[in-house]
C-alpha cells in the first residue's frame, strides 16, 4: 500500500479504436491483458477503488477483482480526436468520485508502485493543483522556435538557439503515465491546464508508452526478463 495512507481512486481510459495497434489493450502482455497491468498496480499501490471508462465490451464483460468498476463510455466520447479531458470528467461524474484521483494511462506497464506513490507525496503537499510525471527528454529543444511570417520567433531564451547542446539546461517532457488531482477540481473545469502543476520524475525505463508493436513488444520483453529475474 502506498506510504501516505490516502484514501484514492484509480481512473484507466481503455478505448477500442488504436490506429497504432488494433486490440493493444486487451492484447496479451506478458501473460495478462494490457489493461489488468493498471488495473493490478493500482490496487497493489492502495487505490481504494479502481474505475475503468472503456467501449470495449470484452473488458465491460469481464469479471473484474472486487472495488474495480467498468463504466461504459458513450460514443461521443470515443473518437480519435477527442481529447482525455471530458473523457476523464464523464467518469468522475458517472462514477460520483470524490478526493484524490489518479488517471493512469494503460499504455504505460512499465510504471511502478513507487512512481505512483511518488506523485501521491507531492499532490499531498497541498501546493499543486495537478501533479504529473515526467521524462527528461532532449534539451536539444530549447533551440527550437516557431515561424510567424518570416521571423523566427524561439520558444525559450533567445540564447539558448545559439549555444552548443551540452551546455543547455535538462529538459523534462509529460510521459502520460500519472496524474494526481482533487476530482471535484477537475470536473468544475474539465481541464488539465494549471499554473499550479507539480511533477515526478520517471526513469526512461519505466516511462515506456505503447504505441505500435515495436513498443509492445520492447515492453514485453522487459517483463518477461523482470519476471524471470524476479523468480530467481
Amino acid at each position: 500500500m502506498t506510504s501516505t495512507r490516502l484514501p484514492w481512486t484509480a481512473v484507466i481510459p481503455l478505448r477500442a479504436g488504436s490506429k497504432g495497434l488494433p486490440g493493444k489493450n486487451t492484447r496479451l502482455l506478458a501473460g495478462k491483458p494490457l489493461y489488468r497491468h493498471a488495473v493490478d498496480l493500482a490496487l497493489q499501490t492502495g487505490a481504494h477503488r479502481v474505475v475503468l471508462t472503456t467501449d470495449i465490451p470484452e473488458i465491460l464483460e469481464a469479471e473484474l477483482p472486487d472495488g474495480v468498476l467498468a463504466l461504459e463510455r458513450p460514443n461521443e466520447l470515443c473518437g480519435d480526436t477527442v481529447p482525455m479531458a471530458p473523457v476523464l470528467a464523464h467518469a468522475l461524474r458517472a462514477a460520483s468520485c470524490e478526493g484524490v484521483v489518479v488517471l493512469l494511462q494503460a499504455t504505460s506497464p512499465m510504471r511502478q508502485s513507487v512512481d505512483i506513490d511518488a506523485a501521491l507525496k507531492v499532490f499531498v503537499t497541498g501546493q499543486h493543483e495537478l501533479v504529473m510525471s515526467v521524462t527528461e527528454a532532449d534539451r536539444g529543444v530549447l533551440k527550437w522556435g516557431q515561424i510567424e511570417g518570416d521571423r523566427f520567433v524561439p520558444l525559450s531564451d533567445p540564447a539558448y538557439c545559439f549555444s552548443n547542446r551540452q551546455s543547455l539546461p535538462p529538459v523534462v517532457k509529460p510521459n502520460g503515465a500519472i496524474y494526481v488531482m482533487d476530482a471535484a477540481w477537475f470536473v468544475g473545469r474539465e481541464s488539465f491546464v494549471s499554473e499550479k502543476i507539480g511533477v515526478v520524475q520517471m526513469s526512461a525505463a519505466h516511462s515506456q508508452d505503447i504505441d505500435t508493436l515495436a513498443d509492445f513488444e520492447r515492453c514485453e520483453a522487459a517483463l518477461t526478463l523482470n519476471q524471470k529475474g524476479s523468480n530467481l
